[in-house]
């Protein structure tokens, strides 16, 4: 089943503004989504980069997001756990919260956000990496939705 996630600061496959980037404020870009399935407990949302150049990087963990939200604003804090949103994870700047993008000079890369309605909550603590998020989510996914934005220096 598919979720339909948006973002109000880029369209699909459009480039992210400087203000979601490491040479902005690099501040999280706010993110909507609707089409959520019955039994939906919580979401999960993975921010990642499949063109840096030792391999995927992951700019955001947020997990454990109440079933009955349905936005993100911009500029959720880099706290462990944001109130009313959910725990965040560390993101491959080794930092909680909110990485953006900060390509290599270049070609441009893309960043996937990618958002996971679950039928259960994840049961990690705050400062989870990629691999165990993914591995708390498996056997729980009921839909995803993405959405790609571009960036280039």
């Amino acid at each position: 089943m598919n979720l339909e996630l948006t973002s109000p600061a880029f369209r699909d496959g459009g480039a992210i503004p400087t203000r979601h980037t490491c040479d902005g404020a690099d501040l999280s870009p706010p993110l909507d989504w609707v089409d959520a399935p019955e039994g939906t407990k919580s979401f999960a949302l993975i921010c990642d980069d499949p063109d840096a150049p030792m391999g995927t990087f992951v700019h955001w963990l947020l997990y454990d997001i109440p079933a009955d939200r349905t936005t993100l604003r911009e500029g959720i804090p880099a706290d462990p756990v944001v109130k009313g949103i959910g725990a965040q994870g560390k993101n491959d700047f080794r930092r909680t919260g909110y990485g953006g993008p900060s390509p290599p000079h270049g070609k441009p890369h893309r960043y996937f956000f990618k958002l996971y309605a679950l039928d259960s909550m994840s049961g990690l603590k705050p400062g989870a990496k990629k691999a165990e998020l993914e591995k708390a989510m498996r056997g729980h996914l009921l839909a995803t939705g993405e959405v790609m934005g571009t960036y280039q220096r």
